[in-house]
């Protein structure tokens, strides 16, 4: 269950980066790119996923430092930031620029959350 974890948490931060490119897009040109959203949410359902199997390893007794679950769950609030908030933003450009920002520290969180773990696998 530990190897399926790193690998969706890697599949995780590839979704991130993506939709920071296709959000900086927007907020760069104003022009929305087909699929942003759905990649998007794709990303936000990868880290649900997550989440649950990381309860799960929690739960078959592997313990993991308690920084790595404390970021990683942090992350749902910029991820809620860049859905509620963002999503209501009737200029593309400023959509874009508040969702490239909340797409920024949703990586900065799952990054630092990974090399955590990575360091005390």
């Amino acid at each position: 269950m530990s190897n399926v974890h790193m690998i969706v948490g890697t599949v995780v931060i590839v979704a991130y980066a993506i939709t920071l490119v296709l959000n900086v897009r927007l907020a760069l040109t104003g022009t929305e790119t087909p699929g942003r959203l759905p990649i998007s949410f794709a990303a936000a359902t990868l880290l649900a996923l997550q989440y649950m199997l990381g309860f799960s390893v929690l739960g078959s007794g592997r313990s993991v430092p308690a920084m790595h679950f404390l970021l990683a769950l942090s992350a749902v609030i910029p991820v809620g930031i860049e859905h509620g908030l963002g999503a209501r933003q009737e200029n593309p450009r400023r959509r874009g620029m508040l969702g490239a920002l909340a797409n920024i520290l949703t990586l900065v969180l799952v990054v630092i959350a990974y090399i955590i773990c990575q360091n005390n696998a």
